[in-house]
């Protein structure tokens, strides 16, 4: 009968020694050529592809091509700047890293890239316990593009929690149309839907200077989730007068707010005839009963 016991020793201590080794040219066998600038970056063939399926079969590639010189080559990697990468080799040396607002997103978008879960879990983490009014659309635009559904939600509940400054945020306005859309499906923003419509104005306006297109052009997808029925009839001839100068609305939704005032009703299981936690109740919901 065996009596063996697997004893842990300190991992911190371990890890700080592994830290050494990151870009320490001595003893190195492999250099990579780092981003736009081939900054080198020097490493460990075995403890890269033991800890890194993608690196193993790109080392696997390069060994099965007949030129013996290949191995002295480097791997030139353009599209990813240094201090990422070096994240990236951080915690493959040492199953840790150091991250910062200032480069957690890429590293997520690297960590997928190099099929690192547990860097993933780490960069998530990092982002949800770090969420603020500036970063949280940040936060959520990462959430979308790399389909993190906890951060996702994480990202959400704290846009609710804090509508008002963070859609007055700088990163509210670079948030893509895919991510703002997500975020104006929301029940539970603290926003009066006029509030909603000005900030999404203020969205597509940018936008439209940055991108070159029209503002209808930028803000076709995301018009689609403002509640336009919840403004009052005098509300809704204002934004019906703007829209004929910027054209963000298509005429179809202005019309189907008249109609719903028109008959006095909403639309049964249709958001835009549902008030958002942080509408302001008008003398006109009343008649509309599946508000």
């Amino acid at each position: 009968m065996s009596n063996e016991v697997y004893m842990k020793g300190d991992i911190t201590v371990v890890a700080n020694e592994m830290k050494k080794l990151v870009n320490n040219k001595e003893m190195s066998d492999i250099k990579f050529m780092i981003g736009p600038n081939r900054k080198p970056v020097y490493a460990h063939r075995c403890i890269l592809s033991t800890r890194c399926d993608v690196f193993r079969a790109m080392f696997s590639d390069q060994e099965s091509k007949s030129d013996k010189n290949n191995k002295e080559i480097p791997f030139v990697l353009s599209d990813i700047t240094p201090d990422i990468f070096l994240a990236v080799m951080e915690y493959i040396y040492t199953g840790c890293v150091s991250l910062t607002g200032k480069i957690a997103i890429d590293v997520l978008g690297s960590s997928i890239e190099y099929g690192l879960d547990e860097l993933r879990k780490l960069c998530n983490q990092y982002l949800v316990e770090n969420l603020s009014i500036n970063n949280a659309c940040d936060a959520m635009q990462a959430a979308v593009t790399y389909g993190q559904d906890d951060l996702r939600a994480e990202s959400m509940c704290y846009i609710e929690e804090n509508t008002q400054n963070v859609f007055k945020s700088k990163s509210f306005h670079e948030m893509s149309e895919e991510a703002l859309s997500v975020v104006l499906q929301s029940d539970r923003l603290m926003m009066d839907e006029p509030d909603v419509i000005d900030c999404v104005r203020e969205w597509a306006t940018v936008n439209s200077v940055v991108m070159g297109k029209s503002m209808s052009e930028v803000a076709r997808k995301v018009v689609y989730h403002l509640r336009i029925p919840l403004l009052t009839p005098e509300e809704l001839h204002a934004l019906e007068e703007e829209t004929r100068k910027d054209k963000l609305l298509p005429v179809e939704l202005i019309s189907f707010a008249w109609k719903c005032h028109a008959l006095q009703k909403g639309e049964r299981g249709n958001p835009l005839t549902t008030r958002r936690a942080g509408t302001t109740m008008r003398e006109s919901h009343k008649g509309m009963d599946v508000l």
